[in-house]
C-alpha cells in the first residue's frame, strides 16, 4: 500500500483551558505542582470557576504531537473520541485546520467533551487536572484499518492504558501495524501512568513497540531507579529507539550501542512548559519520516519545544517549518 501519512496518531480528544496560577492557589486547592490527576465533571466545573482567566485551545498529547507534524510539513491523522458538542466541534475544527486528517464520528451521546485544566505556575511548571470525558469512549471501531496501514510510523499515547475501550483500540492498531510492517511508537505520557500499568507497558514495549517517548521522572519510575542512565539503558534494550527528555538538560537517544546526547534548544523565556514532550515527539517523529539521522531528529524535536514552551499552549504559533529552515535542519 502507497504510504499517505508520516504519522497516524491515537490519543485522547481533549480541550485544554490554560490559565497563570500561584503556588498558593495550587495548595489551596490540593494540587501537586507539576502533576497530571484524572477528575470527574463536577470537580471539573468546580475548578474551572476557581481559575483565573486563560486560554482555550484544543489539545490531548497526541493531538498535540500530530499538529506539531503538520506544522513541519509532515503529513498526519489523528484518532480520537469527542462528542457532539460545542467543544467537540472546536476540536474537529481545530485539528483539521492545522492539516491533520481527522474524521472519527463524534459521541452522540454520553459523556461531553474531555477537557485538561491546566494551571501555569510562574516558574512555567504546569498542573493538570483532567476530565477525560467522551475521550474514553474511543473504540476499536474508531480505528480505521486504512488509516493506520498508510501511516509510516503509528503513535501511541500512555494515557490510553486507563479506559479498557481504550486500551483495546491502543491494541487493534498496534497489532494492525505490526502486521503491515509499520514501525509503533509509544509515549508513557506521565509517571503517574506508568506507577498504574507498569507490567502491561513494559510487556507491551517488549513485544509491540518500536520507539518509546519518555520523560526522566517517566524513565525512572518504569524501572523504579533512580539511576537515570540505568533506566535509559534498560529502556533501549527492549526498544530499537529510546528517546528520553530531561527539560532544560536537553535529552538522550539511544539506539542499540549509540547513545546521542542533545542539548536543549535555547529559549529566551521559559511561560508554559505544557505540549514540550509532545513537540519534542513532533520533531523527531517528522525527522524520523523523512529519513534524517537520530541527532537531528533529537534537535528537530529540541527546536519544537523550545518553540512551545515560549509562550501559552500547546501547539506551535509558528511554522515549525520554516523555524527548522532557518536553523539549516
Amino acid at each position: 500500500m502507497t504510504e499517505l501519512y508520516d504519522v497516524a496518531a491515537i490519543g485522547n480528544a481533549i480541550v485544554d483551558v490554560i490559565a497563570p496560577a500561584s503556588d498558593a492557589f495550587l495548595e489551596a486547592e490540593g494540587l501537586v505542582k507539576g502533576s497530571m490527576m484524572l477528575i470527574d465533571e463536577a470537580r471539573g466545573v468546580d475548578l474551572y470557576g476557581r481559575m483565573a482567566a486563560g486560554v482555550e485551545t484544543s489539545g490531548g498529547s497526541a493531538g498535540n504531537t500530530v499538529a506539531g507534524i503538520a506544522s513541519f510539513g509532515g503529513r498526519a491523522a489523528y484518532l480520537g473520541k469527542v462528542a457532539k458538542d460545542q467543544l467537540g466541534e472546536v476540536f474537529a475544527h481545530d485539528m483539521r485546520a492545522t492539516g491533520v486528517r481527522f474524521d472519527v464520528p463524534p459521541l452522540g451521546a454520553g459523556p461531553a467533551t474531555a477537557r485538561c485544566l491546566i494551571n501555569v505556575t510562574p516558574d512555567g511548571q504546569r498542573t493538570m487536572c483532567t476530565y477525560l470525558g467522551a475521550s474514553t469512549e474511543l473504540t476499536p471501531d474508531d480505528v480505521d484499518p486504512a488509516v493506520i496501514e498508510a501511516s509510516k510510523v503509528v503513535y501511541l499515547e500512555g494515557y490510553l492504558f486507563d479506559p479498557s475501550e481504550a486500551r483495546r483500540a491502543f491494541a487493534k492498531a498496534a497489532g494492525l501495524a505490526r502486521a503491515s510492517g509499520r514501525k509503533i511508537a509509544l509515549t508513557l505520557s506521565d509517571a503517574f501512568v506508568v506507577e498504574r500499568h507498569r507490567g502491561a507497558l513494559m510487556e507491551f514495549i517488549e513485544d509491540q513497540v518500536d520507539i518509546v517517548f519518555a520523560n526522566e521522572a517517566e524513565v525512572t519510575a518504569l524501572f523504579q531507579t533512580q539511576d537515570f542512565d540505568a533506566a535509559v539503558k534498560a529502556l533501549a534494550a527492549r526498544s530499537q529507539i529510546a528517546a528520553v527528555t530531561r527539560s532544560e538538560k536537553g535529552s538522550v537517544i539511544v539506539s542499540g550501542e549509540a547513545w546521542h546526547e542533545i542539548w536543549a534548544a535555547a529559549v529566551d523565556k521559559v511561560v508554559d512548559t505544557t505540549g514540550a514532550g509532545d513537540q519534542y515527539a513532533a520533531g523527531f517523529l517528522y525527522g524520523l519520516a523523512s529519513d534524517r539521522s537520530l541527532p537531528v531528529c533529537g534537535q528537530l524535536g529540541a527546536l519544537a519545544a523550545a518553540e512551545v514552551i515560549s509562550h501559552y499552549g500547546p501547539r506551535p504559533q509558528v511554522s515549525l517549518k520554516d523555524l527548522a529552515a532557518s536553523k539549516g535542519l
